[in-house]
């Protein structure tokens, strides 16, 4: 009993003294902080502690505790950033999709009709995310084809920290959902380095995928920096997953942190390709495209100017010659092209749908009054990537295979599924960007280069439903975000000084729709296109369309054209010829810009970019020419994997065959739209090599094998000549001879945009229908499996065979 009420009493006074310690805690916690905070070197630097001398700590204070905070009042940050929209598409902007959260964010806040991008996807998100320009970033294009040069390695220097970063060394939770595109290729891996994943640029969370695209059905996705495995639901889709993402991480910040700021980068891959919808979403638009893109094209100008958001007065820019009129086009050809429309329009509309109820979220927390909400409604223009035909697989496009309207018909039912891939004929692209004349990657026309935007924030705005018209750029954006949370532009972050922003805060035009543009000058370039823009004016070059094989004249020979974008919105009319004197002296300015910006030498090359020893930027497996591959290694992307396109190659597993044989994938890479896979069936060893959907061969042993070790070998051999040759595939079981084939083609460029290679399964989607499964992972167990390859039949490939495929994003 004595012992009892002694540990009670030890209770007691333990529990008293940690109420006092509490106590002071939360006094502390609630008071002034003594020192002042220097924001412009981040991170902030902790106070120095003063010793403390006394013994007894009941006696002594504790120092006050260091924490950094937002400004009291910061706003919590929303950008969403649509992919591949032109301009003339979103209904709050004229065009011909339905767009209602759009709609009703440019109702309650403002609609810009003169924003810029790049023309391109990553090059526009680095200048978004930074405040920099492209090339000042290393991104002149897309990580696919990075090089040597400064302004094009594809890795972001550490003088230009990210905005997140610098937000969150300020008191602001980060998180990043959907696309990234920002990752050099060669450090993709599991192998990492990770500082230039999202959650290595400033963002605590990050739920996405890394590349350029991703089968919205079937995505290759990450949680962090780990490989999220999909839930087995026939009407999954990544648009709601990310979504339901976001929702689930902006309720959490805002029940444990209700003070904190949050910055959300929203990213979908929507509208890029694959034009992935459920079927409902575009039944919606049955019908509504049938009178086709010049129709689409008239009636979009129309509605623009009578929104306002083109001025009255605004023609049509002349459409590219090669682009046909759809008065001249047969019945089939409409009746493919109309649905492709459909099928994009459905998915704008369900993407916008989806950024709707994460909107919805914050107005339900009470979270939207003092949120700066950003919504661009395109990374550059409408992509003319699917060709004059649209194309119902994607890698068609990637490798330089035509598709045709007779091949592709009868599939039309099954544009926007799982089963496809798809992409809209160009005809649709030049439509979506009405007024323009051009698309995406043409950095030279405003149909590649301008966007529509949105800013709703309802305690910063006093105004709603009005329209802005001075000139800004995505540069732009970063700067904007830190002046409206009161944050000065950083010297230093983690140490390194740092590039100033190269973008002028909007936050001018919030409240004054008559202030004049302090973006003054800015230049374009992607893949030799280029223009300038100085004070309303625009000298611009072609120097060769999305579709063209061959630039149209050589750099330094290109015809320059001269616009005045303040009487001709959408440069219509070249004044060139009548003003040499102007345009000579905008010339010289872009190559000043150039020259300040890293933008030189120019790199109008092709898709011999997208070879990593051709463009001269680091490879993973440079020298390789062998690889051993275990079990669990899954999800290694092709710029994270040993080349095997245009070679012979011998693959050998060695396996564990168990009691009544074995069945699923051994090695596979690619997936359904294009790829190879070594596997077993009813026990006996197969091969199968799909090209692009469109050819498949397949080999297999009559035999099974019977339980116990055993080693598979397959063995190709390229015939060489060229790029997508011809080979010979033979089988063997420890050491004998089962099967052979020849494979007339083979894959010349890439098996998958967003399918890597899997060690004892076929991830995501399959390679072969031949998969006794649905669950194909192998049921016996891999020891190992190595590959070895020889040297490339076409270490230089021939011109012609490159000249046949264009630049890919």
């Amino acid at each position: 009993m004595k012992l009892s009420l002694s540990i009670f009493t030890l209770a007691l006074a333990a529990l008293s003294v940690l109420e006092g310690t509490v106590s002071e805690a939360r006094t502390l916690k609630a008071s002034k902080p003594l020192h002042t905070l220097d924001r412009t070197v981040l991170p902030i630097p902790e106070p120095k502690q003063v010793a403390i001398k006394e013994i007894d700590v009941r006696k002594a204070r504790a120092p006050a505790r260091f924490e950094v905070k937002a400004p009291q009042g910061a706003p919590n940050v929303v950008l969403v950033l649509i992919d591949d929209m032109g301009f003339g598409q979103p209904s709050t902007f004229g065009g011909g999709i339905t767009m209602p959260t759009l709609d009703r964010l440019a109702a309650g806040g403002l609609r810009y009709n003169n924003m810029h991008v790049t023309a391109l996807c990553s090059p526009t998100r680095a200048a978004l995310l930074t405040g920099r320009n492209h090339h000042s970033n290393n991104t002149g294009a897309v990580q696919d084809v990075a090089t040597a040069f400064p302004g094009n390695t594809g890795v972001r220097p550490n003088s230009v920290a990210p905005l997140a970063e610098m937000l969150r060394l300020n008191g602001y939770n980060t998180a990043a959902f959907g696309k990234w595109h920002l990752t050099p290729l060669w450090e993709t891996s599991v192998s990492g380095p990770f500082d230039l994943w999202p959650t290595g640029s400033g963002f605590e969370k990050f739920y996405g995928f890394l590349g350029g695209e991703t089968n919205q059905w079937s995505p290759y996705i990450f949680d962090g920096t780990a490989r999220v495995e999909l839930p087995h639901d026939p009407n999954y889709n990544f648009m709601t997953d990310m979504t339901d993402r976001a929702i689930a991480w902006v309720r959490a910040q805002h029940s444990l942190t209700p003070d904190k700021p949050f910055f959300v980068y929203f990213a979908p891959g929507a509208t890029h390709a694959p034009h992935h919808v459920p079927k409902a979403w575009a039944d919606k638009y049955k019908g509504k495209f049938d009178s086709g893109w010049d129709r689409y094209r008239e009636e979009t100008l129309a509605r623009q100017i009578r929104l306002g958001v083109v001025p009255p007065g605004t023609r049509l820019a002349p459409k590219p010659a090669a682009i046909k009129d759809w008065a001249n086009l047969g019945a089939e050809e409409k009746r493919l092209y109309a649905r492709q429309m459909e099928v994009f329009a459905g998915y704008a509309e369900y993407a916008d749908h989806e950024i709707g109820r994460l909107a919805q979220t914050l107005e339900a927390i009470g979270a939207m009054d003092n949120t700066v909400f950003v919504y661009i409604a395109g990374d550059n223009g409408a992509s003319a990537e699917g060709g004059m035909t649209g194309i119902f697989n994607e890698m068609f496009f990637f490798n330089g295979m035509p598709a045709t309207v007779a091949e592709q018909l009868p599939l039309i039912d099954k544009w926007g599924g799982p089963e496809s891939y798809p992409h809209f004929a160009a005809g649709w692209a030049v439509a979506g960007n009405a007024p323009f004349a051009w698309t995406k990657q043409m950095a030279a026309d405003y149909g590649g280069t301008q966007n529509g935007m949105v800013v709703h924030w309802p305690q910063g705005i006093r105004t709603k439903g009005e329209l802005r018209t001075q000139w800004h750029h995505v540069v732009d954006i970063a700067p904007t975000v830190l002046e409206l949370a009161g944050l000065p532009a950083p010297k230093s972050v983690n140490g390194i000084v740092q590039h100033p922003f190269e973008g002028v805060s909007l936050a001018y035009t919030l409240n004054d729709a008559k202030a004049p543009s302090r973006h003054r000058t800015q230049y374009f370039e992607i893949a030799g296109n280029r223009a300038i823009y100085q004070d309303g004016w625009l000298a611009r070059t072609v120097h060769r369309g999305p579709w063209e094989r061959q630039p149209r004249a050589p750099l330094e020979q290109d015809k320059w054209e001269l616009f005045d974008t303040r009487s001709d919105f959408s440069l219509a009319t070249d004044l060139a010829a009548g003003q040499p004197a102007r345009l000579k002296s905008l010339q010289a300015l872009f190559l000043k810009e150039a020259v300040k910006y890293n933008v030189l030498p120019l790199d109008d090359r092709s898709i011999e970019r997208l070879v990593p020893s051709v463009a001269g930027r680091p490879d993973l497996m440079a020298g390789r020419t062998s690889l051993t591959l275990y079990e669990g290694m899954t999800g290694m992307m092709e710029n994270a994997f040993i080349d095997v396109k245009n070679r012979s190659m011998t693959v050998t597993a060695e396996l564990e065959i168990p009691e009544g044989g074995a069945n699923g994938a051994i090695l596979a890479q690619g997936g359904r739209f294009g790829g190879w896979s070594l596997y077993m069936k009813n026990g006996k060893p197969a091969y199968a090599y799909n090209l692009v959907g469109r050819e498949r061969t397949t080999i297999a042993s009559a035999q099974s094998l019977p339980a116990g070790r055993a080693t598979i070998a397959l063995d190709f051999a390229y015939e060489g000549g060229g790029l997508g040759k011809g080979g010979f595939a033979t089988l063997s079981v420890n050491g004998q001879k089962v099967a052979q084939a020849p494979v007339p083609r083979t894959t010349p460029f890439i098996f998958s945009a967003d399918e890597g290679a899997d060690v004892g399964m076929d991830r995501d989607t399959p390679v072969t229908e031949d998969y006794q499964q649905d669950d194909n992972t192998f049921t016996g167990k891999i020891v190992k499996i190595t590959i070895e390859t020889k040297p490339s039949q076409s270490v230089a490939p021939p011109r012609q065979a490159l000249k046949d495929a264009s630049l890919k994003k």
